[in-house]
């Protein structure tokens, strides 16, 4: 199977940085990298930088999140997916409260496949 990429991206809620990145980084990671499926995990801050300005370029929106984390998936996502919903349910994989639920965002990519 090629590699698959899961993004999330996600926010601490106000003022709970600090601890959000305490859970990620000491629990957070490691349960999901647990999972069958997940191979390999790595997180990301997002790094501040100026866009270009002038004539006729574009206006970029202001970004929606601070945080991303990569996970490289070998197993079929659905079945992924499926294990990450009853772990949760069973306790071994909580949640944080310090996790902005409201801006999760996350999606999952497989390599584009080109013919001739």
């Amino acid at each position: 199977m090629s590699k698959t990429l899961m993004l999330v991206f996600s926010n601490a809620t106000e003022g709970q940085d600090v601890a959000f990145d305490e859970w990620y980084d000491s629990q957070h990671l490691a349960d999901v990298v647990d999972c069958p499926g997940v191979v390999a995990a790595q997180r990301y801050d997002m790094t501040e930088f100026e866009p270009p300005a002038g004539d006729n370029l574009p206006t970029l929106p202001p970004p929606a999140h601070r945080y991303l984390a990569v996970y490289e998936l070998d197993g079929e996502p659905n079945d992924v997916m499926a294990e990450f919903m009853t772990r949760m349910a069973q306790g071994k994989m909580p949640l944080s409260e310090t996790l902005d639920l409201t801006t999760v965002s996350m999606t999952i990519w497989r390599p584009q496949r080109r013919d001739g």
